[in-house]
C-alpha cells in the first residue's frame, strides 16, 4: 500500500471523526432546547432506563428540521407520511427521521467516495454529487411507495375481518370500530377515521374531507359504501348481503392492484440506478482505457473527450426523468391537492417576476392557452400554468449559462492540453520510456515559454516566433533543421491556442440549447400526457366495478354514479367533472356534453347507459350487461393490466439501458477502435516512407 493511499485514509478518518464530533455538539445543543425539554417531560415516569430507538427518532426529526438542507427534504417527505399516519403526528416524525436516516447513512460515504475518485475533474465532481441528490429521492419516494404497498395489503386482512365483525354485529360503524382495534397496523388508524366519519354530526361533509386525504381510492370507495350502507340500509341480492358483497368487489380489486404494483416494482427495481450509474463509471472507465492502451490518452483528456462525457451526463440525466415520470404514473394515489407553495408561487407573487413571467404567458381565451390548460390536464400535472412558465424561462436561462461556461471551458482544456502535455514525435501506439518522456516534457516547458511571449497575438508569424527561436539559449547552437521543425511545432502550437476562444457559432449553440430548455418542462408533460393514455382502459374498467356496486342500492341515481366517478377519475377527471358541474342544467345535454368530448368506447358505452337510466329505465336494468359479464370484465383488466405493464417494461428498459449502452459503445468502444485504427494507418504510412 503506498503513502498516498495511507494518508487518504488517514484524512478521510479524520474527518469522519470531526464529522461525528460536530454532530454531538449540534445535537448536545439542540437537546437544551425547550422542544427537547417537553419531550423529556413526557418521558418522565413513563421511559425505560435503556436507549430507545423511537426517542431518538423524535430528537432526529427536531435535528433535521433545523438543518436548512434537509428541513426541505424533511417537510417533503412528511407532506406523504401524514396521508399514511392520519392523525398521528408521533408515527409521522419518527418514519420521517427513520427513512431520512438511512438516506444519509448511504449517501454521506458515497458523497467522500464521489469526491475522492473525481478531485482532479470538479465539473464531473459537481455533476457527481448532483446526480447523488437524485438518489436520495430514489430512496425517499422508494420508503413512502414501501409504506403505501404495506399499506394496502393490510386493507385485504381488514376487509376480511370486517365481513366477520360485520355478520356479528349486523351494524357498519360497530364492525370498522371492533377490527380498527389493532394499533400496531398502519390501516387500523385509517379505520378509526372512517368510524368517527361515519359517527359524527355531519358526516357528508366530514366524508367529503376524507376523500382529500385517503391513501388511495379502495379506501375511499370503502368509506363511501360504508355511509351509504348505514344512511339507506344493506338489502339482500340472491341471499346475500349487498355490503359485503361490494366489499368482495373491492377486495378483488385491491388485490389486482397489488399485483399490479408487484410487477410494476420488480420492472423498475433497478432502473432508476441503472440509468445514473454511468455517471459512476465515467473517471474510473477512462483511467482503465488510459492505463492500458496509452494511445487514447489525447482524445480522453482533450477536448473530444470531454464533450462524450458531457453528452453522457445531458443523456442520463433524461433517462433518469423519463424513467421516474414513468413509474410514478404507475401509482393509483395521485394527491395533488396537498402541495404546499413552492417558490414559483413566491416569484409569480413578486411585482417584477409577475411582469416578466406575463410577457411569456399566453393570454387566457388563446389557442396556446387552451392547449396548455388541456396539457396540464391530460399529465395530470399538480403545477399552475404560471408555474410551468417560471420553471421554463428559468431552465432556458441557466441553460444558456451553463452552455457558455461549458464551451469556455472545453477551451480551457484544449489550451491546458497543449501547455502539460509532452511534445513527442512518436506514434500513438507505442508508449514512451520514463526517460523519453522526460525528455518530453523539457520540450513542452521550452515550448510554453514562447508560446506565451505570443499568446494572443493573432498575426503572429512563423518568422517573427523564428527571431525569437533563435536567439533564446535552448536554441543558440542547434541546427538550421531543428529551429525550422521546432518554429512549426510552435506555431502549429500557437494557433490552436489563439483559435480556442468563444466563436460566434457556439453562441448560436447556446441559443439552440438554451430553446431546448425552455420546451423541456413542455415535452415532459407530453411524455406524461401519453405514459397515462396507456391507463385509459385500466381506469374504465374501474369505473365499470364503481358502478357495480352502486346500481343495486336504494336511492342511487345518475348524479350520484357521476359524482363516485369524478371522485376516483384519474385520466377523464375533467370532463367528468365538467358533466356533474352542467348536470343540473339538463341531464341528458350533460351527458351528451361528455360523450362528445371522449372518445374512448367502453366510457362512451356506459355514458350511453347512463343517458338510458335519466329518462327511460332503472338504473340495475341500464347496466346489466356490466353485472351478467363481471368475470369477463374483471378477467379482460388483468390482461390488460398484464399489457399495461409489458409496454411499460419495454419502454423503461430502453430509457433504463439508453446512458449505459452510450457509455460503452460512445466513450469506450468507438474511441478505441477509430483512434486505433487511424493510429496503425499512420504508423504504416511511416514505416512506408521510411522503407521507400
Amino acid at each position: 500500500m503506498s503513502n498516498q493511499i495511507i494518508y487518504i485514509i488517514m484524512g478521510v478518518s479524520v474527518g469522519l471523526m470531526a464529522i461525528i464530533c460536530v454532530a454531538y455538539f449540534i445535537l448536545n445543543k439542540k437537546m437544551q432546547k425547550s422542544e427537547y425539554r417537553k419531550i423529556q417531560k413526557l418521558q418522565q415516569g413513563t421511559k425505560s432506563s435503556g436507549f430507545s430507538m423511537e426517542v431518538m427518532y423524535q430528537k432526529l426529526y427536531l435535528t433535521y428540521r433545523g438543518i436548512p438542507f434537509l428541513k426541505r427534504y424533511i417537510l417533503k417527505l412528511r407532506r406523504h407520511l401524514e396521508i399514511l399516519n392520519i392523525d398521528d403526528e408521533y408515527a409521522t416524525r419518527k418514519d420521517s427521521a427513520k427513512i431520512i436516516t438511512r438516506a444519509l447513512v448511504i449517501l454521506l460515504p458515497l458523497i467522500i467516495l464521489t469526491i475522492m475518485i473525481t478531485k482532479n475533474n470538479f465539473l464531473l465532481m459537481f455533476i457527481l454529487l448532483m446526480f447523488e441528490l437524485f438518489m436520495v429521492d430514489i430512496l425517499i419516494e422508494g420508503s413512502v411507495d414501501k409504506k403505501d404497498d404495506n399499506l394496502l395489503v393490510q386493507q385485504v386482512d381488514f376487509f376480511s375481518e370486517i365481513r366477520h365483525a360485520y355478520h356479528e354485529f349486523n351494524m357498519v360503524e360497530e364492525a370498522i370500530y371492533q377490527v380498527s382495534q389493532d394499533d400496531e397496523k398502519e390501516v387500523s388508524r385509517q379505520g378509526e377515521k372512517i368510524y368517527e366519519i361515519l359517527i359524527s354530526d355531519d358526516p357528508e361533509t366530514e366524508l367529503e374531507k376524507y376523500y382529500d386525504v385517503a391513501p388511495n381510492n379502495f379506501l375511499k370507495e370503502f368509506a363511501g359504501l360504508s355511509y351509504l350502507t348505514k344512511e339507506f340500509g344493506d338489502r339482500k341480492v340472491d341471499g346475500a348481503s349487498l355490503y359485503l358483497k361490494n366489499i368482495d368487489n373491492i377486495t378483488q380489486e385491491m388485490q389486482i392492484e397489488i399485483l399490479k404494483r408487484d410487477k410494476l416494482n420488480y420492472v423498475f427495481r433497478s432502473l432508476s440506478f441503472i440509468s445514473i450509474a454511468p455517471v459512476l463509471l465515467l473517471e474510473p472507465l477512462k483511467s482503465w482505457a488510459v492505463s492500458n492502451f496509452a494511445f487514447v490518452k489525447n482524445w480522453y483528456y482533450g477536448k473530444s473527450g470531454m464533450i462524450v462525457q458531457i453528452l453522457i451526463l445531458i443523456i442520463t440525466f433524461i433517462s433518469y426523468i423519463l424513467v421516474r415520470k414513468l413509474k410514478d404514473n404507475g401509482s393509483v394515489n395521485m394527491n395533488t391537492k396537498n402541495i404546499e407553495n413552492p417558490w414559483q408561487d413566491k416569484v409569480y407573487k413578486n411585482k417584477l417576476g409577475k411582469k416578466i413571467i406575463d410577457l411569456f404567458l399566453p393570454k387566457d381565451g388563446t389557442k396556446e392557452y387552451k392547449k396548455m390548460k388541456n396539457l396540464l390536464i391530460d399529465s395530470a400535472s399538480p403545477s399552475k400554468m404560471e408555474w410551468v412558465y417560471i420553471n421554463r424561462i428559468c431552465i432556458a436561462a441557466v441553460t444558456f449559462i451553463c452552455s457558455i461556461f461549458i464551451f469556455n471551458y472545453l477551451h480551457k482544456i484544449a489550451i491546458d492540453y497543449v501547455y502539460t502535455q509532452p511534445t513527442t514525435d512518436y506514434d500513438l501506439i507505442t508508449d514512451q520510456s520514463a526517460k523519453d518522456l522526460a525528455k518530453s516534457m523539457e520540450i513542452t516547458k521550452q515550448d510554453n515559454e514562447f508560446l506565451d511571449m505570443f499568446k494572443g497575438k493573432v498575426g503572429t508569424t512563423q518568422k517573427e516566433i523564428e527571431r525569437t527561436v533563435r536567439r533564446s539559449k535552448y536554441y543558440r547552437e542547434a541546427k538550421d533543421e531543428e529551429i525550422t521543425k521546432a518554429v512549426e511545432r510552435i506555431f502549429e502550437k500557437l494557433q490552436l491556442i489563439n483559435s480556442e476562444c468563444l466563436q460566434w457559432f457556439e453562441f448560436l449553440l447556446a441559443f439552440v440549447f438554451m430553446i431546448i430548455g425552455y420546451m423541456a418542462p413542455v415535452w415532459i408533460l407530453m411524455f406524461q400526457a401519453k405514459m397515462r393514455q396507456l391507463e385509459m382502459e385500466d381506469e374504465v374498467m374501474q369505473f365499470q366495478t364503481i358502478i357495480l356496486m352502486l346500481m343495486r342500492i336504494e336511492r342511487v341515481n345518475v348524479e350520484i354514479i357521476l359524482e363516485w366517478l369524478e371522485r376516483y377519475s384519474n385520466i377523464f377527471k375533467s370532463q367528468i367533472t365538467r358533466c356533474v358541474n352542467n348536470y343540473e342544467a339538463g341531464p341528458w345535454e350533460a351527458l351528451e356534453e361528455l360523450k362528445n368530448e371522449i372518445s374512448y368506447q367502453q366510457l362512451i358505452r356506459i355514458v350511453e347507459s347512463m343517458q338510458a337510466a335519466v329518462e327511460k329505465i332503472p338504473i340495475k336494468d341500464a347496466f346489466d350487461e356490466l353485472d351478467s359479464e363481471r368475470d369477463y370484465y374483471r378477467d379482460k383488466r388483468r390482461e390488460s393490466n398484464e399489457r399495461l405493464i409489458a409496454r411499460k417494461a419495454m419502454i423503461g428498459k430502453v430509457l433504463g439501458f439508453a446512458p449505459m449502452v452510450c457509455l460503452f459503445v460512445g466513450y469506450l468502444i468507438v474511441p478505441l477502435v477509430f483512434i486505433g485504427l487511424t493510429s496503425m494507418s499512420s504508423s504504416m504510412n511511416s514505416m512506408s516512407s521510411t522503407t521507400f
